[in-house]
Formats: structure tokens, sequence, C-alpha cells
């Protein structure tokens, strides 16, 4: 009998994130028959300042490839939209502040992201110390950021440079376009 309670609590949860993500964040519209307004210099134009502080976060193509801009604390900071890990919806995820750091956690597997560098954090316990504490630790730059720059009103966000390679890049690819999954499931 609790076998059954449990499964179908499991269900129900399941529902529930289904219908999170289903009805989430839809990806800005941008100019040019869907293509992103690109200046000489090669920014890409994602929005308004003003609209992106609002919402605090918005999703738009570059190059094809699907990138979230969070505002957090007076900052902008620009991703790969799918998660380095199994491709969850970034924009979905909760910002938390972790040892300082700003960190977007990933809805599916709750995979922590640094918003500054992409480094992916886990916690981690030394077992040769005498009483092992949980500290928060690097996997190394896992998820592909991208440089924001703010000009006259309007965010724009960098290309990227496709000559170093990150794990993100995988769901970006794989994603690009529409690609197998679209954010909304």
């Amino acid at each position: 009998m609790l076998d059954l309670v449990v499964l179908s609590l499991h269900f129900f949860l399941c529902f529930l994130i289904f219908l999170a993500i289903w009805r989430g964040h839809k990806d800005v519209d941008l100019p040019s028959s869907g293509a992103a307004e690109m200046r000489p210099d090669g920014l890409i134009l994602i929005g308004r300042e003003e609209d992106i502080k609002k919402s605090r976060r918005i999703t738009a193509k570059v190059n094809g490839r699907g990138v979230v801009v969070f505002y957090h604390e007076g900052k902008f900071h620009a991703l790969d939209s799918r998660c380095y890990h199994e491709g969850g919806p970034l924009p979905l995820g909760e910002i938390e502040d972790i040892n300082g750091q700003a960190c977007i956690v990933c809805p599916w597997h709750k995979y922590v992201i640094t918003l500054e560098t992409g480094e992916g954090l886990y916690e981690g316990i030394n077992p040769l110390e005498p009483s092992p504490t949980p500290q928060w630790q690097s996997k190394g730059v896992k998820q592909r950021i991208h440089k924001v720059t703010i000009d006259n009103g309007n965010v724009y966000v960098s290309p990227p440079d496709l000559s170093v390679s990150f794990d993100s890049d995988y769901f970006a690819d794989k994603y690009k376009n529409g690609g197998d999954l679209s954010m909304e499931k």
C-alpha cells in the first residue's frame, strides 16, 4: 500500500513539473523574421535594458542557439539556455546565492551553475577529515557564458567563440533552431 502511495505521489509531482515547464518562460520574438539584429561590431540585440530588468530573465536565439539573459542584483548575465548535464531549461531555474556567488539551479536535476563563470558546483566531503562536513567544490567551467554589453538602453550579447568548447555546447546544438524538444515541451 505504501508503494502505491509513493508511486502516486511521484506521478503527481512529475505532472506538476511538466505543467511548470509547459507553461514556463517563452522565447522573445526578435526582429528580422526570427533572426536577431546584429550590429556591425558583431553584437546581437537581445532586448531593452528596462524590459529585462523588469522580467529578471529573457530567452533569445543567438546564431540559432538558445541563450538566457538574467538580471540579478544589478548585473546582467548570459549563458546557454540548456543545462550542460541533461539539457534542462535554465530559464525555469531558481537563482540562489552559494558561497557569495549567484548561481542558477537547473529545475530538472538541481545542478548548480555560477552565473558569472559557468562553473558547475557540487557539495562534497573529504572522508579523510575527522568529522567531514560538506563544502562546495568546482567541477570546472561546464556552461558556456556569453558577454553582455549595454549600449544606449539596449542589451546585446556577443556571439559565442566556438573555438573553445564547453559541455553545454552539446545541448545548445541539439536544441538549435527548435531541435528535438522546445523549451515549453
